[in-house]
């Protein structure tokens, strides 16, 4: 691996990704973070349920309402998404956690996660997808676009971006305060870097900082 070279007067380590890091793990996980769980429920053509979590998830508007998550290959729940155009984003608390990463398992094709690692479900309303029977907040999502991830040369990435329109909200009316969804009391696990870290969301961890004015301007 050839590596970057960084000063001995420099305060900052700095290196290419396409020239290797040089440390022991690769830092990028560990740098954008903490990121929201993407523990996405879906169908199969033949209505077989499957569950699995997506580090690399996030919302990305809100006129349309829309989430989405990357899936490294033609895994289960791209591959289901592409078929029957339906998906759901179930909120992860630290009391799903260990069912959560029991679901990171690549079962053989046409398993029924929820069945395999003991997750109770509920229906959809919008959809026809099973979600997370007590996760305290539940997207229902319609695809967009599935796009083909290409680096800057051009070439093809394994990556599947997959992009939802939120079509139906769940929440779990013990976590409405005031008409507020109060997601710190869910006590929500985030990961935060490399390959077992995680961090957890407690009451007392919220501040509120509004915007400036000027920014509505």
């Amino acid at each position: 691996m050839s590596l970057n070279k960084t000063s001995d007067n420099d305060d900052h380590y700095f290196y290419e990704p396409a020239l290797g890091h040089g440390l022991p793990h690769d830092p990028f996980k560990a740098i954008v973070c903490p990121r929201p769980i993407g523990w996405i429920s879906t169908c199969d053509s033949k209505g077989r349920a499957n569950i699995a979590p997506y580090s690399f998830f996030n919302a990305v508007c809100d006129a349309p309402p829309a989430v989405a998550f990357a899936s490294d290959g033609w895994k289960d729940s791209a591959r289901n998404i592409a078929e029957t155009g339906e998906f759901a984003f179930n909120f992860v608390t630290h009391e799903h956690a260990q069912l959560m990463n029991r679901s990171s398992v690549r079962f053989e094709k046409g398993t029924d996660e929820f069945s395999e690692v003991e997750i109770e479900r509920r229906a959809c309303r919008k959809i026809s997808v099973p979600c997370v029977a007590n996760s305290p907040a539940v997207l229902e999502c319609k695809l967009m676009n599935i796009v083909e991830l290409h680096d800057i040369e051009g070439r093809k990435t394994e990556y599947k971006l997959v992009i939802g329109q939120v079509v139906g909200v769940h929440i779990d009316r013990a976590f409405l305060r005031n008409g507020l969804f109060d997601f710190a009391a869910t006590r929500p696990i985030m990961r935060a870097g490399y390959r077992g870290e995680y961090v957890q969301v407690a009451p007392d961890a919220l501040f509120t900082m509004l915007r400036p004015p000027e920014s509505y301007l």
